[in-house]
């Protein structure tokens, strides 16, 4: 048996120092371009806060609790209850529908599809999340709405007796409800991606085993797959809850905004307004400081809203990655 007695090549002293000094270059831009994103966020929440606080201490109303949205005159009156709940409730109708659809999606692409049809399918699925947010909205106005309009009043016919799915008399494509369903399907890409990604990393060896015992390809899934990629599926449901949240466009096109003293009516087949598309809708309103201020504590609690989303979703993730190591 004879060895390789051919001398190593050794590196010479610039070959070193080059190599350090580009690994000194790349980790410092690496840094620098971390703590250019933090300090981005921490200024744009220092912003909100300097503008928000001295209209928050001149308004006469609670901003919590108050349904009053007047922030003009020497005695403004402003209170985010109505716009929470809209905000919520449309993304809590997004997630609602999109998760199901998004994992299902998921699995099929990557436990029942061939492969010629795995690839194009989610190319498609992708492509989604170039469509413009005001696409969406024309679409759901102009096309989608005319099959909703009649299924919402049906709902608001037959279960009108349930508070949440009365009948406010607002026309199907331009309440809450219909407002839910198009971020479903502008939250569809985030939830099917990462699902997919999560579902094709699953060991084969967690899958070979639970058929080698007996298992259908169905129990398989359920025993193997979805319990690996269970953490996977909640941190892509809370970073698409973070897309819902902060949608403007679309839901400013389809939401019919209620009259100034409206009751307080918690139907999902009703109007009403959201964070983002209360301050695109009134812009021009901004001509004053403490106009400027309320709508700006109104983006305040709507950033608070969706950090704390994305924060939720980072954790789950830190946490799957300490699971599989």
């Amino acid at each position: 048996m004879t060895t390789s007695t051919a001398p190593r090549p050794v590196r010479t002293t610039d070959q070193v120092r080059t190599g350090r000094v580009g690994d000194r270059i790349f980790g410092g831009a690496a840094t620098g371009a971390g703590l250019l994103v933090v300090a981005l966020v921490a200024l744009v929440g220092i912003f909100l806060v300097i503008q928000a606080v001295p209209a928050l201490l001149s308004n006469e109303a609670n901003f919590l609790t108050s349904r009053v949205w007047n922030p003009g005159g020497s005695h403004p009156e402003f209170g985010i209850v109505d716009l929470l709940w809209a905000t919520v409730v449309t993304s809590i109708i997004a997630l609602a529908v999109a998760v199901p659809l998004g994992v299902a999606v998921a699995l099929f692409i990557t436990q029942y599809s061939p492969t010629w049809l795995a690839r194009p399918a989610a190319a498609i699925i992708d492509l989604l999340a170039a469509v413009p947010s005001i696409v969406y909205g024309f679409w759901g106005l102009t096309i989608a709405g005319q099959y909703v309009d009649p299924v919402a009043s049906w709902i608001g016919d037959t279960f009108g007796w349930i508070p949440f799915l009365a009948d406010a008399g607002i026309s199907g494509k331009s309440t809450l409800f219909f407002a839910g369903l198009i971020l479903a399907v502008m939250v569809l890409p985030i939830i099917t991606a990462i699902s997919r990604e999560v579902f094709a990393q699953v060991p084969a060896a967690h899958k070979e085993g639970a058929l080698a015992l007996g298992a259908t390809h169905w129990e398989m899934i359920r025993t193997a797959v979805l319990p690996f990629g269970k953490p996977g599926v909640i941190s892509a449901s809370m970073l698409g809850l973070g897309r819902a949240l902060g949608e403007t466009l679309a839901v400013m096109i389809l939401l019919s905004g209620l009259n100034d003293g409206s009751p307080w009516n918690w139907s999902i087949f009703n109007g009403g307004a959201t964070f983002a598309s209360k301050i695109a809708l009134n812009a021009a309103e901004f001509d004053t400081p403490t106009k400027t201020g309320a709508y700006i504590s109104a983006g305040l609690v709507l950033f608070i809203l969706t950090f704390l989303v994305n924060a939720a979703a980072r954790i789950v993730i830190e946490r799957r990655k300490a699971f599989t190591e």
